[in-house]
């Protein structure tokens, strides 16, 4: 059990730490070619991982292509891209914990688009996780209220990771999991390369073999090797204390930052993560039973 537990806390640094990871990242390559070169990265893990596996896919309706097709553009394309598009100007600790609160946008959307209940002890949550976000973004001061443009595009970013949530929900009930990930990542990373000359001026590419190490290395370890531990070992401990240690990747970001970027941890920020991740975890206790524990491919 203490084994399991080790590598699930593994699992929640490496992706807390992602998101310093792409700030750094940033610095060498512009956003849409390094959502595409991630993509890519990302997808030739996949194929391996399938190739591995040897499952057999059944055959895809009209429908489900469409939804897959849906899922790569929204979920993976834009998820991925509003993500490096925001870290460009947002603070990493920030960005992590509005993406915290994406389990509660996502039990609204199933509430509304799955018929799951909305109860009155996520709404509360909502409340409290939101108090806290608005904490963060005004550094405190609730009488001027600037918001950073990239902090515009990480919500964007927890939007679609929700909608992604969502939809690999209703489609895993026909589909097995690692299919739905492979394709929409492959359309994810087609969508992606036409947009790296439309929207990346000047384009932006490391070089130096740092550079290509860190991005291969990140993209494998964050959405490959991290996502495989979690989802193996997840079945060996209690799925509810499990989610509540995922809660805790934007604690691990501004450890992070402090130790990479050199950036100081404040109060404000301490005081909203703690209302954050309090009000997540207040708004989605209730679902505990209902919970599998198994992580989708994050950022």
């Amino acid at each position: 059990m203490l084994k399991a537990y080790s590598w699930l806390v593994f699992c929640v640094v490496v992706w807390g730490s992602n998101f310093v990871f792409g700030k750094i990242l940033l610095q060498s390559f512009s956003p849409a070619l390094l959502t595409s070169l991630r993509l890519f990265f990302i997808v030739l893990l996949l194929l391996g991982l399938a190739s591995f596996t040897k499952k057999r896919v059944n055959r895809l309706g009209k429908t489900e292509w469409i939804a897959i097709s849906v899922l790569g553009i929204i979920g993976v394309f834009i998820n991925q891209w509003s993500f490096f598009v925001g870290l460009e100007t947002a603070d990493p600790t920030t960005s992590a914990l509005i993406l915290a609160t994406t389990p509660i946008l996502a039990g609204v959307l199933g509430a509304t688009f799955l018929k799951e209940r909305l109860t009155i002890r996520m709404l509360l949550g909502s409340v409290i996780a939101i108090t806290g976000i608005f904490l963060v973004v005004t550094k405190g001061s609730f009488t001027v209220l600037q918001v950073d443009r990239g902090l515009l595009w990480i919500v964007v970013t927890m939007i679609t990771f929700a909608i992604m949530i969502i939809m690999t929900r209703v489609l895993s009930k026909r589909i097995d999991p690692l299919p739905i990930t492979l394709y929409s990542n492959i359309i994810g990373f087609l969508i992606s390369i036409p947009f790296v000359f439309m929207w990346d001026d000047p384009i932006r590419f490391g070089v130096t073999t740092f550079d290509w190490a860190f991005l291969i290395g990140t993209a494998i370890t964050v959405h490959g090797i991290a996502t495989l531990i979690w989802n193996t070992n997840i079945r060996q401990v209690d799925a509810s204390k499990a989610s509540i240690l995922s809660n805790l990747e934007p604690f691990v970001a501004m450890i992070t930052g402090l130790v990479l970027l050199h950036k100081p941890i404040t109060d404000v920020e301490i005081a909203g993560a703690l209302l954050i991740v309090g009000g997540v975890i207040f708004s989605t206790y209730q679902r505990k039973r209902r919970i599998t524990g198994q992580r989708l491919p994050t950022h």
